[in-house]
């Protein structure tokens, strides 16, 4: 199920720092809260990831873009390659 969230200012701020800090999606610390907070898992198996799961080698972090396209040029017109087609 999908649905909008609105965080206070200082939830929303304090989210993004757990995500950066232990390389969670914020999504995914959402989600382990419900389910915990619900009952659904015991609290101890929260904690632990799957052995197939490797964490992040980096926790998330802002990305400012290198590449700035000229003004009314999109990403469509820079990655069509017509004559590049089969």
């Amino acid at each position: 199920m999908a649905m909008n969230l609105r965080l206070r200012p200082e939830a929303a701020a304090a989210l993004k720092a757990e995500s950066e800090r232990t390389g969670l999606s914020q999504q995914e610390i959402l989600r382990r809260a419900v389910d915990e907070h619900l009952g659904l898992v015991p609290r101890d198996t929260q904690q632990r990831l799957p052995d197939w799961v490797i964490p992040a080698a980096e926790p998330y972090r802002r990305v400012e873009p290198s590449l700035v396209l000229p003004d009314g040029m999109t990403v469509v017109e820079l990655i069509d390659r017509g004559e590049d087609r089969f």
